[in-house]
């Protein structure tokens, strides 16, 4: 009886502890060990289950021993786990072959894209690291529908203007840029072989960032160390050169000789033309390229962490080493579980560079010099010095070799930023995450002008010598705060909701000092910037070495605000109906508080359908997936100048000093004014953009496909419309005030098609072509005039080309159309003759061999009101088309991109007599009859062939290889012992050529003006560009 009573009673007992429940938590990884967020872990046959968060962990409480848990997560094959015990658990999915979806990065968290609701692309890791761009925009352009992206110079170093989805404002069109959710102002601090993935929103899911997310987000996404992984390392190193891709067809010296005898009539300035000199040849040559990338990354149980540095060196193919950039940069990452739910992550990131520069984008820089020099000049002198240009020709041009000798101009850069964070989860379903991030940078600009002669009357002459020194120095910070709600009712319901908060504040100040004479350095630049330079900038240098009278000294500063809430709901139901919602609220510093200007609340929303997991659509057929999807909100901006509101004063007023003795300059004394007025009334642009989207994936997911038709409209317009002097503007350094008015719309399809197949473990195959159609209008200017910008300097100086007007393109080019050459002075007679004045040309006398204008308004005579709008920089259509296959060890990628319907201004000529041409003037009218499309030979401007017409609008629409790469790579099999994994060998070249008709250097560089020199009014004026240069390079990739 008592054996039978303990039996029982131990069968009583293990029943009961079998009974018992747990808790369970784990990580799930994919098949390379990374951390798979977003992954649903349900108790089979409950409605108990949670999400993986972003590192993959997930917990479960009160789970029965024995249960089973399934891990589900789309483009992976579904895993079941029993439970016994409470042990942590590491579950590793393996990829479906449909590979049906992706992770992507969207604000403040990731969501799978089979969800995503708005216009969001992405650029892998591997697109970036075949492209080997020196900087992150290079790897945009041609990669994704919808961004535009334009060198601002091909200087080593320059950067690039980031254009999503148009020009929306007159202002800063720059997008927001993050890495790491982290806000940076320049790209140049990434190195490209850090970054894992880029993605880009381009609709009203930029909402979440409110008014920082006005003209699109930019969110990077760098390389990881993962947990419970060893120690491994990566080396990327390339070298190769750098030569021109383009030069300007000019007249050879004979050509030159005959052009300039013609233009000077009777005269003959030219007999005997010289050998001369290819002055491109000498300004253009080959330069060295180098860069050196070298990344670690590991694991243990409860932390991950990365590190690693790389070196660019890169000379200029303009001045080689006097035109050459360095660039350092570091990078480390580390994360820690402190505990099972709360968990450290910190990033930290230096870069350091000097840029050595050369004049160029203008007028008097090397590259105009180089067009325009008299190409009869020999190089040197007999002397051996270099030859001085003509005395008449025009004083901004200068022997360019001489320029590059005596130019004396380096830019060093440090910039750090860090961040510290922290996620605690509590209660399965609740995430709170801190984050708080610092930038600091200090830009110094050393420049020296030696005393020089390059010519009589030349601008650029030096009788002094003078030093200059400047330090544009500013700190930002970051502080984001919010919580994360996830959770899974009854299997099919999906619910997401974020509450946050942000402050941002930057500040920062710009000083520069400048001097004549510096004691003992009247021609060494090493004696003007002595040892203890940088450190002791003005007072070892400026106060001690340069007469009291010539120091000037000059500032600025800035700081400005914004503190903001947001919230996010996100809802699914059996990932097939998909709904978002966002409002934030931004609190600005740089509108009055006066009725609540600086307040804006910015409301936006998306939908979404998965029709193909819809009961009815049949999956197995050649359509996989179909989603649809549309989005709408209202974003705001707030990019003007710090204390718009406020009328400030400005020190560029004088003052008689009354003395009645005196009567000359010295008469003035400094002071105060006004400056810009101010406007308390000013308040936010709003931005309001609506999509419409379709996202498709067909023949056994072999091809997708996206399409996406927009609009964005940009209101209350922030600009500075022209004001009467009556008010104050006319004084020195007066403006007026910013005030809201006007409308931009931007409208377009952005479109998509993929191919990417493995036909075997050999051989795989991938090509994609996107394509982008854009409209853009000023649609509204509530009555007011925008000043016009944009300055051209070709024979008659004029500065109103660049226009802002309803009915227009934002910053279109204002000029005359013409239509021919007038042949005949009969033919004038009779137009004359014809106009209600008598004359019919206002602007000039018509001689045969003058451009014909076109009279717009049909009044019978050529008026300054015949100007019209005769083009504009704004791409019509854009395309990038890609190509890659792989077989065996070898690997073959192509990229190019194309632009069609982008104008540009040729306002790189000179017309001063000895000035070259470009060899299009050989084509020139001579005589009745010999050409209609070139005008006659004139020396010097003349009015009626160099007013700003169409004659010099070009249209620069070009089609661009920017990148051809060839892979081998080696295994390790031949060298296990070594520890190496795997070494790659590739050659690669960007920039190989281009195709276009327009005739000067790049087809695909800009001139943005405006606020912080991003504004669209002035673009498109070429004063000669600094080309992209083409690239060839021999690299290697090891991994170990």
């Amino acid at each position: 009886m008592r054996q039978s009573l303990v039996k029982i009673l131990m069968l009583f007992i293990v029943g009961y502890a079998s009974a018992q429940n747990i808790d369970v938590s784990g990580t799930v990884l994919d098949n390379t060990g990374f951390p798979v967020p977003g992954v649903n872990v349900i108790v089979k046959n409950t409605t108990k289950g949670t999400v993986t968060d972003f590192d993959g962990n997930f917990a479960l409480s009160d789970v029965e021993k024995g249960a089973v848990l399934t891990f589900s997560y789309v483009g992976y094959l579904t895993k079941e786990v029993i439970v016994s015990d409470g042990k942590k658990l590491t579950i590793e999915l393996e990829e479906d072959v449909a590979k049906l979806d992706e992770v992507v990065v969207v604000g403040y968290g990731t969501q799978r894209k089979k969800e995503v609701t708005g216009a969001v692309s992405v650029v892998d890791a591997e697109a970036i690291e075949k492209l080997n761009p020196q900087r992150v925009e290079q790897a945009l352009q041609g990669q994704i529908a919808g961004v535009n992206v334009t060198s601002t110079s091909g200087s080593p170093g320059a950067g690039a203007n980031i254009r999503i989805r148009g020009i929306t404002t007159n202002g800063d069109n720059r997008p927001l840029i993050l890495v790491d959710g982290n806000v940076i102002e320049d790209l140049s601090v990434i190195n490209p072989n850090d970054i894992k993935s880029v993605n880009v929103l381009k609709d009203a899911t930029a909402g979440i960032y409110g008014v920082r997310g006005a003209n699109g987000v930019i969110l990077i996404t760098t390389k990881t160390g993962r947990k419970n992984s060893e120690l491994k390392f990566q080396v990327d190193a390339y070298t190769g050169f750098q030569t021109s891709s383009s030069k300007v067809d000019l007249l050879d010296p004979l050509n030159f000789a005959i052009y300039v005898n013609d233009a000077a009539d009777e005269t003959r300035y030219f007999v005997y033309p010289q050998e001369g000199t290819d002055w491109q040849d000498e300004v253009f040559k080959t330069a060295a390229i180098s860069n050196i990338n070298f990344s670690g990354s590991g694991g243990t149980e409860k932390s991950a962490y990365t590190f690693g540095a790389s070196y660019l060196n890169q000379d200029g193919i303009v001045g080689a080493g006097k035109n050459n950039f360095e660039r350092f940069t570091a990078r480390l990452g580390y994360q820690y579980d402190i505990l099972d739910n709360l968990k450290l992550s910190t990033t930290a990131l230096y870069t350091n560079s000097t840029k050595n520069n050369l004049p160029e984008g203008s007028i008097g820089s090397v590259l105009y010099s180089a067009v325009n020099i008299n190409p009869d000049l020999p190089l040197r002198d007999e002397n051996g010095d270099f030859s001085l240009a003509n005395d008449i020709s025009q004083i901004e041009i200068i022997n360019p070799l001489a320029q590059i000798a005596n130019t004396h101009n380096i830019t060093r850069v440090d910039k750090y930023s860090g961040t510290i964070g922290l996620d605690y989860t509590f209660l399965e379903h609740f995430t709170v995450s801190s984050k708080f991030q610092i930038n600091y940078s200090n830009v110094l600009d050393d420049v020296f002008f030696p005393i020089v002669d390059y010519g009589n009357g030349k601008s650029s002459n030096r009788e002094t010598n003078e030093v200059q020194d400047f330090s544009d120095l500013y700190t930002d910070y970051t502080w984001d705060n919010y919580i994360n709600y996830t959770n899974t009712f009854a299997e099919d319901h999906n619910v997401t909701v974020l509450l946050g908060m942000s402050t941002f504040r930057t500040r920062g100040h710009f000083y520069g000092h400048s001097g004549l004479q510096l004691r003992n350095a009247s021609n060494s630049v090493r004696d003007a910037f002595v040892d203890g330079w940088i450190g002791d900038r003005v007072e070892g240098v400026i106060s001690d070495r340069i007469n009291d009278a010539s120091k000037a000294l000059g500032g600025d500063q800035f700081d400005s605000r914004l503190s903001s809430t947001f919230a996010r709901v996100q809802y699914s139901y059996k990932g097939k109906y998909l709904l978002s919602g966002v409002i934030r609220r931004d609190v600005s510093s740089r509108f009055s508080t006066e009725n609540n200007n600086n307040v804006g609340y910015f409301p936006s929303g998306s939908i979404g359908w998965n029709v193909s997991d819809e009961d009815f659509f049949n999956t197995d057929g050649w359509i996989n997936s179909l989603k649809l999807r549309a989005s709408y909100g209202i974003i705001g901006n707030d990019r003007i100048d710090d204390f718009a509101f406020l009328t400030r004063l400005d020190g560029e007023a004088t003052i008689d000093s009354g003395d009645p003795n005196v009567i000359d300059e010295n008469d003035l004394l400094n002071g105060v004014g006004a400056g810009t007025i101010g406007n308390p009334n000013l308040k936010w642009e709003e931005q309001e953009t609506a999509n419409v989207g379709l996202d498709a994936r067909l023949f056994n997911n072999a091809i997708s496909i996206t399409v996406d038709v927009f609009r964005k409209q940009t209101k209350n317009l922030l600009i500075q419309p022209q004001a009467p002097g009556i008010i104050g503007v006319g004084a020195p350094g007066a403006a007026s005030p910013f005030i809201n008015a006007g409308t931009v719309q931007n409208q377009g399809v952005e479109f998509m098609i993929g191919y990417n197949k493995n036909f075997s473990d050999d051989f795989s195959f991938n090509t994609s072509f996107n394509m982008t159609y854009l409209e853009n209008e000023v649609t509204s200017l509530n009555g007011r005039d925008v000043p016009p910008g944009g300055e051209f300097g070709v024979g008659i100086s004029q500065n109103d080309i660049s226009r802002m007007v309803v009915g227009e393109p934002l910053g279109y080019f204002h000029g005359y159309q013409t239509d021919g050459i007038y042949q005949t002075q009969q033919e004038i007679d009779i137009l004359n003759a014809g106009s209600p004045t008598g004359t019919f040309s206002t602007v000039g006398d018509i001689a045969p061999g003058d451009l014909r204008f076109v009279d717009t308004n049909g009044d019978g005579q050529i008026t300054d009101d015949d100007r019209t709008n005769i083009g504009d920089a704004i791409p019509d259509f854009t395309f990038g088309f890609n190509i890659g296959f792989s077989y065996k060890n070898l690997d073959f990628s192509a990229n190019a991109f194309a632009s069609v319907g982008n104008d540009m201004i040729r306002d790189y000529e000179r017309k001063d007599l000895f000035a070259n041409r470009g060899t299009y003037v050989l084509e020139r009218w001579q005589g009745s009859g010999t050409s209609n499309f070139v005008p006659r030979a004139v020396a010097g401007a003349n009015i009626n062939t160099d007013l700003f017409s169409d004659f010099v609008v070009e249209d620069a629409s070009f089609l661009r290889l920017q990148n051809i790469q060839i892979g081998y790579t080696i295994n390790n099999d031949g060298f296990k012992e070594t520890g190496i994994d795997k070494i790659r060998i590739y050659i690669s070249g960007n920039n190989v050529f281009t195709l276009t008709d327009y005739k000067g250097y790049d087809p695909s560089a800009t001139s943005d003006t405006g606020i912080d020199g991003n504004g669209p009014i002035g673009a498109g004026i070429d004063k000669g560009f600094y080309p992209v240069a083409a690239t060839y390079l021999l690299g290697v990739n090891l991994n170990f």
